[in-house]
């Protein structure tokens, strides 16, 4: 949108032809709000008049001709009144511009609101997967008045800037747009155009005028204007070389005069009240057909866009709870496939003891038979020595030995037979507890052997896991007839048609105090701020906002007070001054 576009035209082409060239080319359908501004040979920013040939109107002579598509009037309500995109665009960077350059003054915590909202415009919803740290770094965020007056790092601004663009999540760009005008409306600068002038007494003043009417502000305030009159109020408009009368609807009013330093300024002064008036009325009127229709479209269109945007929203959120529900069985995946290792483990565990067993089960059975064989030999040894002392005994009643040899040999076989029983006995009770060990093991080992079963059916039996994803001209020169006009009266009738009701623009509430988030936005903004500000760079406009903050004023509670009385006490009060 910010560029440069190029336009050849006739030495006879009219001010209005070469705008709605302008208009034509970027699609710009409501140019009541616009206006092509140039700076005259005096060095003095002028607006392009529609009904005269662009030559005449004291142009620079030079080639080529520069001038700027500019918001020349400002609606009451951006969100109720701004139809197109378009026009919506050019109005956010134009305002943008001007608060970034401290034409409209901005306080801390607000300008960092609107900077989250214009990161917001250009980069779309927050995403941490494209807009890394330093993704702000090359942009132009916030008036240098800011940046000056808080101790705080470029990238320490960045910060708190991205976590309010996350704030903003799936909003549009074009609502991001939107969204700051509102915010932009409520600032006490937006949308007045001043002008030095004088009254009777010579008290240096500022002139203010806007969609609402013509204001009277102090030499050294432009946030708070002291005296107002709204245009429905207001019955003609005129003016002489250096003197600017207005003419009120109270008939026992006097007119309200004053003076400007150049009969120029007057002629913006009369063009900004017979255009900011004609948009007052326009507006208390019903929409004409070609408005209607804008509305009608643009209502289609962002209705479309909504519907899309929620079928994106909708994907978006089934994508994510597809991405969740795998996220979720792959956890379940990992989960069991830990299971299953600890199975695993547990089986090689219950195997490795099984075998131990096993093999000492072995152990045990190849002593229980060494032990058994021991007895079976020693039963032999003492069945041999019992044959042996029959045979003995026999022999000595055969042979009649004699007694000592005999009861010698005889005793000398007893003690043997009693030490071979007794070594028996205590074979058959080593044998009778190696028999008892075994029949143990063979039971650890039938109860190990069920264990191992139920292992292995436990594991072969667990589930599963399974996964799813789813513009300049050149130009002829024409003679200069701007002393004649000076000279001349200019008079311009504003007919309110019975427009007299002006509270509803009185009665009108800041987005801040409509948006009860909004406000704990600023609220929280502003006391991060003020531990980092730097209270000595403050500006005369700080000060003054702060006292307005402080007396609980804003736009539309001033509004209220200086519009209070009769006209006719308010220019008295003018002429006080």
């Amino acid at each position: 949108m910010d560029a440069e576009l190029e336009f050849s035209f006739q030495a006879s082409t009219k001010g209005r032809q070469l705008f709605e060239q302008v208009a034509k080319t970027i699609g710009l359908r409501e140019i009541w709000y616009f206006g092509l501004q140039f700076v005259d040979s005096r060095g003095l920013i002028t607006w392009l008049q529609a009904d005269k040939s662009v030559l005449s109107q004291d142009v620079k002579k030079e080639t080529p001709l520069q001038f700027k598509l500019r918001v020349q009037f400002y609606p009451e309500d951006v969100n109720e009144e701004l139809i197109q995109d378009i026009t919506r665009k050019l109005f956010f960077l134009q305002v943008k511009e001007d608060i970034l350059t401290d034409e409209i003054y901005c306080p801390p915590e607000t300008a960092v609101l609107l900077a989250s909202y214009a990161v917001q415009a250009k980069f779309g919803e927050f995403n941490k997967s494209v807009h890394q740290r330093g993704y702000l770094s090359s942009e132009r965020l916030l008036p240098k008045r800011v940046l000056d007056q808080h101790k705080l790092s470029k990238e320490q601004w960045e910060e708190r800037i991205q976590v309010w663009h996350e704030e903003h999540k799936s909003m549009l760009k074009e609502e991001a747009t939107i969204e700051y005008l509102k915010i932009a409306q409520d600032l006490e600068m937006f949308g007045v155009n001043y002008f030095e002038i004088k009254n009777k007494k010579g008290t240096d003043l500022w002139l203010g005028v806007d969609a609402l009417g013509i204001n009277v502000y102090p030499k050294e305030d432009r946030l708070t204007p002291k005296i107002g009159f709204p245009w429905s109020e207001i019955k003609n408009v005129s003016f002489k070389e250096k003197k600017f009368l207005i003419k009120p609807l109270e008939k026992k009013s006097p007119d309200f005069m004053f003076y400007v330093p150049h009969p120029r300024v007057n002629k913006g002064v009369m063009q900004l009240s017979m255009g900011n008036h004609a948009l007052y009325v326009r507006r208390r009127k019903a929409d004409n057909i070609e408005v209607q229709q804008m509305k009608a479209q643009a209502k289609q269109e962002r209705l479309q866009k909504k519907m899309e945007r929620d079928q994106l929203e909708s994907e978006k959120s089934k994508r994510e709870r597809i991405e969740r529900e795998k996220e979720q069985m792959e956890r379940e995946k990992q989960e069991l496939m830990m299971k299953l290792y600890e199975f695993e483990e547990t089986t090689k565990r219950a195997e490795r003891e099984l075998q131990e067993q096993l093999d000492r089960a072995m152990r045990l059975e190849e002593e229980r038979r060494r032990v058994e064989q021991e007895a079976a030999r020693l039963e032999a040894e003492r069945m041999e020595a019992i044959i042996a002392k029959e045979e003995l005994a026999r022999q000595a009643e055969e042979q009649m030995k004699s007694q000592e040899q005999l009861s010698a040999e005889l005793a000398e076989y007893t003690t043997k037979i009693t030490e071979l029983e007794e070594a028996r006995r205590a074979k058959e009770m080593e044998a009778e507890t190696w028999h008892m060990k075994a029949e143990e093991v063979e039971q650890s080992l039938l109860k190990t052997k069920e264990e191992l079963q139920s292992v292995r059916s436990t594991s072969n039996s667990a589930p599963a896991a399974t996964s799813s994803s789813s513009s300049s001209s050149s130009s002829d020169n024409e003679s200069d007839h701007e002393h004649s006009e000076e000279n001349s009266t200019h008079s311009a009738e504003l007919q309110t048609q019975g427009i007299t009701d002006h509270h509803m623009e009185e009665e009108r509430l800041t987005e801040t105090e409509k948006n009860k988030r909004m406000k704990q936005q600023l609220m929280d903004l502003r006391s991060d701020l003020e531990l980092a500000k730097n209270d000595g760079m403050k500006t005369h406009n700080d000060l003054l906002h702060a006292e307005n903050v402080r007396a609980g004023r804003d736009k539309y509670k001033t509004l209220r007070q200086i519009r209070l009385g009769n006209t006719k006490q308010r220019v008295d009060e003018f002429e006080a001054f």
